[in-house]
């Protein structure tokens, strides 16, 4: 599969804000609002597409893929960039992660050389964690938000080389 990297525009916010993850990972579900739709429209938010246009996943970069809480209890001191992910449900646990993670890997290490990228997942989602373990990521700071454990994992060494 060829994966392209492309500018969120509004049916792709729209489409993915519509996802519905089965549980635990219905913790990633949204509600569909114009401030959503907003949000991924005005933020650093993009799509990846297939072969034939259809949106697989999106990513975003900087303070939108930071947990609030984070910032509070200090999860977000060292200079990094952040990169948040989403996969299209019907996609996720097939062993597609690991090809959709390295194209966007590669993006994020393209735009921004010289940087070390932290990502922030919650506890539970343990097939992200091994998925992002593969890739050189290492876990850092355990921090809490209301019910849920977060820890950030960062690849320090940016170099161009995703996996």
């Amino acid at each position: 599969m060829s994966l392209k990297v492309v500018k969120m525009n509004q049916h792709a916010a729209v489409e993915a804000l519509c996802w519905k993850y089965e549980k635990p990972y219905d913790f990633y579900n949204n509600i569909l609002t114009s401030n959503a739709i907003l949000e991924l429209l005005s933020n650093h938010y993009y799509g990846v597409q297939d072969d034939y246009n259809n949106l697989i996943g999106f990513f975003c970069t900087g303070r939108s893929a930071q947990v609030p809480a984070g910032n509070l209890l200090g999860a977000y001191e060292e200079d990094c960039v952040d990169v948040g992910i989403g996969m299209k449900p019907e996609l996720t646990g097939k062993g597609k992660g690991y090809e959709f993670f390295t194209h966007i890997l590669s993006f994020v290490c393209e735009k921004h050389k010289d940087k070390d990228i932290r990502l922030t997942v919650a506890t539970f989602n343990e097939r992200a964690i091994h998925l992002y373990e593969k890739f050189g990521f290492e876990r850092k700071r355990l921090f809490h938000s209301d019910d849920t454990e977060f820890i950030t994992m960062i690849k320090a060494g940016n170099n161009k080389s995703a996996g």
